[in-house]
């Protein structure tokens, strides 16, 4: 439909009504960005310092990594020096800003800040991986790592816990009737409760140099899905209610199955994701009860998988966009072309029939 130019970075793409938001780099500036969606013309762009550079700077860049995401009357978006920052979505303008490395002494990631803050009633839930955190009420600076900040001003309204951050982002899910949010940190997989951080339970999945990525899977059947690369492979852990607490059962671990920093899909009792640490990677399904590997299809680079309309959609990491059928038995590539250039990490955003994708030149929107 369009394509446009935009600065380089991987951050996803999210559309609400009329309007996309991504963001892009500008040497030391993060920008955030209103795009209209009929057209590709820009609405408004607001530019902060954000001076970061990766590890591998040269090869990947320096994001942005997160998405900016659409909450209420606002834009919030993680830039990948651990800064936090709120904007009017209508017209860009600043509401809020934390520093959460400088304030809350939080894990300093070298490959850079990517997670995205838990939107809970009036709350953002922010993992900022600091240590010595307590539990407390009491606004203002010290080490903790999860904080809930109020969506309208940014203030703490509470502070907890102790753990190594890594790149997940969290999720929140319902254990027999017991909310929870579920985090993959840099060596464990944890459970607090949203309402004031109080953990729950945790359990051992030990990542290489803390780069856990993807972001956890649960089902309604209480299987909990978590993997990483590096080491860390694929494990399910079972979770139900017991006497009060919350009872942690693994039921299985597959080191042969790594999902680096790609979108996992559960569908019924299978997991379809791009297994792999280096490039060529396997598109793989495996059995969500047992960790069996049902099928592997070569010919992809690491990938971003999207399911609907009771097909997939696969991007990978070198631009190639596929379409495929695929069952617990068989995958069915349907059509590929190629579409972006190298690397392509930013997962497609599906709205109706249209698919907007970018790399780290241009935005698009196909039909």
């Amino acid at each position: 439909v369009w394509r446009r130019s935009l600065g380089d970075g991987y951050s996803g793409i999210a559309v609400e009504d009329k309007v996309l938001f991504t963001a892009y780099r500008d040497e030391a500036h993060d920008v955030v960005i209103a795009v209209e969606v009929e057209s590709g013309r820009t609405i408004w762009e607001t530019r902060y310092s954000a001076p970061f550079k990766n590890k591998y700077a040269e090869a990947v860049g320096p994001g942005p990594y997160a998405m900016p995401q659409v909450i209420g009357n606002a834009v919030v978006m993680a830039s990948g020096n651990g800064t936090l920052r709120s904007f009017n979505k209508q017209t860009g303008t600043l509401l809020w800003s934390h520093d959460l490395y400088a304030r809350f002494n939080g894990t300093k990631m070298p490959f850079g800040y990517s997670n995205h803050p838990l939107p809970y009633k009036d709350k953002l839930i922010v993992l900022a991986g600091g240590k010595g955190g307590t539990l407390t009420r009491i606004t203002g600076a010290g080490a903790s790592a999860v904080v809930a900040l109020k969506q309208s001003n940014g203030e703490v309204a509470w502070q907890n816990l102790t753990f190594d951050n890594a790149h997940s982002s969290p999720i929140l899910i319902n254990v027999d009737g017991q909310e929870q949010i579920v985090a993959l940190v840099a060596q464990e997989v944890i459970g607090f409760d949203p309402a004031n951080g109080r953990l729950l339970w945790r359990h051992p999945h030990k990542t290489g140099n803390g780069l856990a990525a993807s972001q956890p899977v649960w089902g309604a059947d209480n299987i909990l899905i978590v993997s990483s690369a590096y080491g860390g492979g694929t494990r399910a852990l079972y979770l139900r209610q017991q006497a009060g607490k919350t009872e942690v059962r693994e039921l299985w671990h597959n080191r042969r199955i790594q999902c680096l920093n790609g979108t996992i899909l559960r569908i019924n009792d299978h997991a379809y994701l791009s297994s792999g640490q280096n490039s060529p990677a396997f598109v793989v399904a495996f059995n969500v009860r047992n960790g069996d590997i049902s099928w592997q299809e070569r010919g992809f680079g690491k990938a971003q998988l999207l399911h609907a309309d009771e097909k997939f959609l696969i991007l990978d990491e070198d631009g190639r966009l596929a379409i495929a059928r695929a069952t617990s038995e068989r995958v069915e590539i349907l059509d590929r072309a190629p579409l972006l250039d190298k690397f392509a990490w930013t997962p497609p955003t599906l709205v109706g029939r249209y698919l907007y994708v970018r790399d780290r030149k241009i935005l698009a929107k196909l039909d």
